[in-house]
């Protein structure tokens, strides 16, 4: 069973702030503002979420300083440092036009401008220079870059993503 399925991956607490248990999470998130009214996250206690409720929160830049209930010291605070921080996937922010989540797009088809239906998305493959869509066409793997310049619409209704692929991408992983 896998606890995280339903969850995101929000942050990381990095260190302990002042003496009253406060700690400092950084957000990992495009846009950390929307996270700063938090009453609740689960941190990743040794592969269980557990929640913790929030007393106080400020946000700077995309760090949240965060004083926890039942956290009064500084000592119980160092014990957070290096834990994760979690929501549930329906905390996320609503997305619009051709902006999603990766783990929405899960088997949505995935159509060329030229060439057609390529087929399914596998999985979003997360590399440190390019996110790339894992499709698999007639059992050949293709990997489509995921950028402004190759996703043309995004339709969630019929899940479908219209792409423009680079030219000669398609042929290097079709035509082998």
């Amino acid at each position: 069973m896998d606890t995280f399925k339903d969850y995101f991956y929000l942050g990381l607490i990095t260190k302990t702030h002042g003496y009253d248990g406060k700690v400092v999470a950084f957000i990992d998130a495009d846009d950390p503002a929307a996270y700063e009214m938090l009453d609740m996250v689960f941190l990743n206690v040794r592969g269980s979420l557990v929640p913790y409720f929030i007393e106080e929160r400020s946000l700077k830049n995309n760090k949240l300083i965060v004083k926890f209930q039942d956290v009064a010291t500084a000592d119980a605070a160092a014990g957070l440092v290096k834990k994760e921080l979690y929501l549930p996937l329906s905390a996320l922010p609503a997305l619009s036009g051709n902006k999603f989540y990766y783990h929405e797009v899960k088997g949505y088809t995935v159509i060329d401008e030229t060439f057609g239906v390529v087929g399914r998305i596998n999985e979003i493959l997360d590399y440190p220079a390019q996110a790339v869509m894992q499709i698999f066409h007639e059992g050949k793997e293709v990997l489509i870059p995921i950028n402004d310049a190759v996703i043309m619409k995004l339709n969630r209704k019929e899940k479908k993503i219209v792409v423009k692929a680079p030219d000669g991408l398609l042929d290097l992983y079709l035509n082998t």
